[in-house]
């Protein structure tokens, strides 16, 4: 594979948890050279989120998940000489990535108005819960509550009236995760940006506003009619049949997103009557008409196995899929043909289980070569190549 996109391209991580590290491991990935700034004592807090653990290690998976690709160098950013070696850094690096509280780095001339008179062709990422300013711009930030604050536990579950109905926050760090990526691809912009301005940029990232940024359909149903969206469970709130069904042996998700597809479906279930029918003969209709509708398919869905209704409705270009737990993901024939699972060496554990990039370039996946590093690993290395500290 040839050089990578962001070789040469050099980052400063100060960011801890998942949504900065998200990030900055995309920016591995790519090529960069990202050096990941932690406390000597602990830290970033991940590496000691578990069980589980690596084996022979004491990484939690919740570390392992999203600093790959990194070298790790321990300062204490609390004291002079710390401050003045990441100042030192930074004459070497094109990027900067932070989530400290707003203003937190200020009392250590590590923002982004004091770098900038002396750099001011950094480019500096800010992640935080609320933004740069505004009422809540002081507050923490969790990836839980800006879930509920933005709207999208208000879209996740069962509706209240149903038996276990309520909100329901999504199973991963969803607002976190899509920080991480808006971050990064923020940076990609300020690059390509500074090559054309020589000038960096300060890039302000609010986990509440990307959370609401994706919204999507559900931000623009409410938008557009004023009615706010409830819960439906499994259901969709635009398209008709779109949801999960029981079968004989489990459930089955039926993705039918045109008329055409609706037809097959209907002729597939032994029920053309149903695609004839005005109430049901567009997505408008079905829409309208979904609490009819449902209930003439749930049963006759029923009468087979999942394995069987896959069969057959992908041979008619019915789209459907099995609900797959972890294990079945990660033994699903096209998940290990696409080789999502991904393994590298590791200084104590032997080797280590990641989950691979998913972007590929010319068909290769754009993956570092290196695991998760240790506290510390890279302290002298890096602060020998580029200080020239013996």
């Amino acid at each position: 594979m040839p050089a990578k996109p962001l070789q040469g391209v050099r980052v400063l991580d100060l960011s801890r948890i998942l949504a900065g590290p998200w990030c900055t491991q995309q920016l591995a990935d790519m090529g960069a050279e990202v050096i990941k700034i932690e406390r000597p004592d602990q830290g970033d807090d991940t590496r000691h989120w578990g069980p589980p653990w690596l084996k022979n290690s004491q990484e939690a998976a919740y570390y392992l998940a999203c600093n790959r690709g990194k070298k790790s160098v321990a300062v204490d950013i609390a004291s002079e000489e710390g401050q003045q070696t990441l100042r030192a850094l930074l004459d070497h690096c094109d990027v900067l990535v932070e989530n400290f509280k707003v203003g937190g780095l200020k009392k250590y001339g590590l923002d982004y108005a004091s770098l900038k008179e002396k750099k001011p062709e950094l480019i500096y990422c800010s992640i935080t819960g609320f933004g740069q300013d505004g009422p809540y711009a002081q507050r923490a930030g969790y990836d839980f509550m800006i879930q509920g604050m933005g709207g999208l536990m208000s879209l996740t579950g069962l509706p209240d009236e149903e038996l276990g109905g309520g909100p329901v926050k999504v199973g991963v760090a969803f607002a976190d995760v899509f920080t991480g990526m808006y971050a990064s691809n923020a940076i990609l912009a300020a690059l390509f940006q500074r090559q054309q301005t020589g000038q960096g940029t300060h890039i302000d990232l609010s986990l509440l506003d990307v959370q609401v940024g994706v919204l999507a359909n559900q931000g623009l149903n409410y938008l557009t009619s004023g009615k706010v969206p409830q819960r439906l469970g499994n259901a969709h709130p635009n398209i008709v049949p779109y949801q999960a069904f029981a079968t004989a042996d489990g459930y089955i998700i039926l993705a039918v997103g045109n008329d055409s597809q609706f037809q097959r479906f209907c002729l597939e279930i032994g029920r053309s009557d149903l695609a004839e029918d005005e109430r049901y003969a567009s997505n408008q209709q079905r829409v309208a008409n979904r609490e009819q509708l449902l209930p003439e398919i749930e049963p006759l869905l029923q009468q087979r196995t999942t394995a069987e209704w896959l069969k057959s409705l992908e041979k008619i270009g019915v789209p459907c899929g099995p609900i797959n737990n972890l294990e079945e993901v990660f033994q699903d024939p096209q998940v290990k043909h696409r080789g999502m699972e991904l393994e590298l060496p590791h200084p104590q554990a032997g080797k280590v289980k990641l989950i691979s990039n998913p972007i590929r370039f010319d068909g290769e996946a754009l993956n570092s070569s290196s695991a998760p590093p240790l506290l510390g690993e890279h302290t002298e290395e890096v602060l020998k190549e580029l200080l020239n500290r013996g």
